[in-house]
């Protein structure tokens, strides 16, 4: 050990705590709020802003842009609707303006909750020591239970000119709607953000791998977005990639992709390839704790790490990476820990998520894929429709919405429900319940259907 070393472990401890959570994202935050209810000490250390990647730079600053977007799309059926609409502009900054000072708002909020539940807070990195405690700001910290719940973050390409580029983070500094976007990648945030430019006036092209987006859903949404993206007008170029990004004189880019071709005239580039758990700089090899190939934490179902009374949530695990699941996650652990519920952990099965593309997407359950992989094609019935949505009536575009239910045969339990259309992201949470409770095709068909509306298709189907 080093001297350095050795005074760092020799070093006093400054404070213990019950619970020391490392992370106030949505998961952290949750958890250490829930746990100070059972009369915990418990503390959060965050080197940022509070509420994580959701609160700053994912789920809610999209959703607002998706918002944006959607009054886009709603401006060119205004007329259609018998409204003289004289659309004079749009204002991006005017848009960000607003959404930073909500976000600001948001943080406070989250701030001001940690001191009403009477949790710590501490600002700073932290990273562990070789005798089990966390550092922060030179001082040492312990604690009987410590999570770790450090999130992740987008991940960017090695390219020739690749510094030219922004990730999604870089997508909510953007102080202008971009002329001429380039979107890489193929995921829902990759479709996410290349939505909101397109609707939102921006030339906008998404440089995919294969043939189509969201390869891992359904093959029905799969190709089924893939096709709308492109009807809507959104350039999609399959099996491309960008292998260099030039910056020329008027500050627009010149990319240069695997085909031979180029795209030129570029104003924004945006890389939407996946992400990576923060886990690198938190010193977890210094107290033994395992991570797999991709440096996500490995934990059991319990989200215990493989040190005991180490403990991890969230997307630095690398799985179902949602805001409610580590936010679910970070409650039963607290249940668990302090409030004597043993036996208490999230069930990853059945996790409902929604992908806020244009149009929106609602999905629950097993793919047809999954499910014939799973019990036999023999063993599953498929029922579907696909229609368009009454709001297209009165209009000159019409957007269809598709629906699937997957069944398992003899009692055709639902299994699987992928929907894309307008709405489908509202409609979802309360299917959801019904499929986590093992519901039946038979008891879709039981439920009264509620006219006129699109969700009456999912227990109308035949």
């Amino acid at each position: 050990m080093r001297i350095s070393q050795l005074l760092r472990a020799m070093a006093p401890i400054v404070k213990t705590f019950d619970y020391l959570v490392i992370g106030g994202g949505s998961g952290g935050l949750a958890s250490a709020r829930r746990a100070a209810e059972f009369g915990v000490n418990a503390a959060v250390i965050e080197e940022a802003r509070w509420g994580g990647t959701c609160v700053n730079v994912g789920c809610v600053p999209k959703k607002i842009m998706f918002n944006t977007a959607m009054h886009a799309e709603f401006i060119h059926n205004h007329k259609e609707y018998g409204f003289d609409v004289d659309l004079k502009g749009f204002s991006w900054g005017k848009v960000k303006d607003a959404r930073d000072a909500y976000i600001k708002r948001l943080n406070g909020i989250y701030e001001s909750n940690l001191e009403k539940s009477k949790v710590e807070k501490i600002i700073g990195h932290a990273t562990f020591t070789e005798d089990g405690c966390v550092e922060v700001n030179g001082e040492k910290l312990s604690a009987k239970h410590i999570l770790i719940a450090t999130g992740g973050r987008p991940v960017l390409p090695s390219i020739p000119g690749g510094e030219h580029a922004i990730t999604s983070d870089g997508f909510f500094d953007l102080k202008d709607l971009p002329k001429k976007v380039v979107v890489v990648g193929a995921g829902y945030i990759a479709v996410e953000l290349a939505g909101i430019f397109n609707a939102l006036g921006s030339d906008t092209s998404i440089c995919i791998r294969y043939d189509h987006v969201l390869r891992t859903f359904d093959s029905m949404i799969s190709e089924k977005l893939t096709a709308e993206l492109e009807r809507s007008g959104m350039k999609v170029c399959r099996r491309t990639q960008v292998t260099k990004a030039t910056k020329e004189a008027d500050g627009t880019l010149t990319l240069d992709l695997n085909t031979g071709d180029q795209i030129k005239g570029v104003d924004c580039l945006l890389w939407a390839i996946g992400r990576v758990p923060n886990s690198n700089t938190i010193g977890l090899e210094k107290v033994g704790i395992e991570t797999d190939s991709k440096g996500n934490i490995v934990v059991d179902k319990f989200q215990n790490t493989s040190v005991a009374n180490h403990y991890a949530l969230g997307d630095v695990c690398g799985r179902a990476l949602l805001t409610p699941v580590a936010i679910a996650a970070g409650r039963k652990l607290a249940h668990r820990l302090f409030d004597n519920k043993s036996d208490w952990k999230l069930d990853y099965d059945n996790i409902p998520t929604v992908v806020f593309s244009h149009p929106p997407i609602g999905t629950v359950g097993l793919t047809q894929e999954e499910a014939e992989k799973k019990y036999g094609a023999d063993k599953i019935k498929i029922y579907g429709s696909t229609f368009v949505p009454m709001y297209y009536a009165m209009t000159e575009n019409k957007v269809r919405c598709s629906m699937k239910l997957v069944c398992l045969k003899p009692e055709e339990k639902v299994i699987g429900l992928h929907m894309l259309g307008q709405g489908c992201d509202e409609m979802l949470q309360g299917f959801s319940v019904a499929i986590k409770m093992g519901a039946t095709k038979a008891q879709f068909d039981e439920t009264v259907a509620i006219h006129p509306t699109s969700s009456e298709e999912l227990v109308t189907m035949r």
